[in-house]
């Protein structure tokens, strides 16, 4: 092979298009067109760089994102698993109290006209008029317009949302903290006696004597103590005796109605009107004056 340099233009053609020039030509426009085609030096690099992976310190700019990456994607399933199982724990939920208990702060849940119909008809008929009346829950119903209603918990109260299907507020409803404290002792059942319960040893009576003065009522006051008796008449046992708080909560008083089972005394709470409780206790002193301001119907 001559290595010198040409002399000649004839000399540079003849070398140009010699065999070994042309195999060397075609073996690279050959490798050239396999990497084009097949990818397999940046396949073999891959492979390469694959099995020195674990040997390079996980530092830059692609394992800094991919670790964020990994970070947000746990971050957001934990959200995603959280908010299911409190609306799960809601949806199980038999009464408002028990709902706002399983919510966390500043989050909500969304049912069904169906699942809050069923929880307004669980509420005693006096505590279900002060949240919504029912007539206007009727209208809702009947109207089509209603779809699902939003409960969200806030200040230890409750925001309720009756939505349309297109999640437009049809009526809005704020519960109160006091409320709720209503809901959750009425019809409440307490293991032991009257004297056990504070609020509820000062005034004590026998049943016969309570139910006495009560029948004697007009009928709009016996219903504002007592709306529901069949609670009452559906115990195995008869009431023994029966205690009236000295406190009012939001204009109701808790009264307890004492009675034995299996020898064992316990107590139901029901919550009356304390205007209603005034005059009760009027007739279970044997006075008779006026109501004072603030406590008449």
């Amino acid at each position: 092979m001559d290595w010198s340099e040409p002399r000649s233009f004839r000399e540079w053609l003849s070398r140009l298009v010699s065999l070994r020039c042309l195999l060397t030509l075609l073996i690279v426009y050959c490798l050239a067109l396999s990497e084009l085609r097949f990818d397999w030096v940046e396949r073999s690099i891959g492979a390469y760089l694959v099995t020195t992976n674990p040997a390079r310190p996980r530092s830059g700019h692609i394992w800094e994102k991919s670790r964020d990456t990994v970070i947000a994607r746990k971050t957001l399933e934990k959200i995603v698993t959280d908010r299911q199982a409190s609306q799960r724990s809601a949806l199980d939920a038999t009464n408002l109290v028990e709902m706002v208990a399983t919510l966390p702060e500043d989050q909500g849940a969304m049912l069904s006209a169906d699942r809050f119909r069923g929880l307004y008809r669980n509420l005693p008929d006096r505590l279900a008029a002060d949240l919504m009346s029912p007539i206007e829950l009727l209208r809702l119903s009947s109207s089509g317009k209603w779809a699902r209603a939003y409960l969200r918990k806030q200040d230890g109260g409750l925001k309720i949302y009756l939505l349309d299907p297109g999640n437009r507020v049809l009526k809005e409803i704020d519960v109160l903290s006091e409320f709720l404290r209503r809901i959750e002792r009425e019809g409440i059942l307490i293991e032991g006696a009257l004297e056990d319960i504070p609020g509820l040893t000062n005034r004590l009576y026998p049943a016969q004597q309570f139910f006495s003065a009560l029948e004697a009522l007009p009928k709009e006051a016996r219903i504002e103590v007592l709306d529901q008796p069949e609670t009452l008449l559906s115990m195995s046992n008869p009431v023994d005796r029966v205690g009236i708080s000295d406190e009012a909560l939001s204009g109701f008083i808790d009264i307890g109605f004492e009675f034995l089972e299996n020898g064992t005394p316990k107590v139901i709470l029901v919550q009356a009107r304390d205007w209603a409780v005034w005059q009760l206790s009027l007739l279970l002193e044997g006075e008779d004056s006026p109501p004072p301001e603030g406590l008449t119907p």
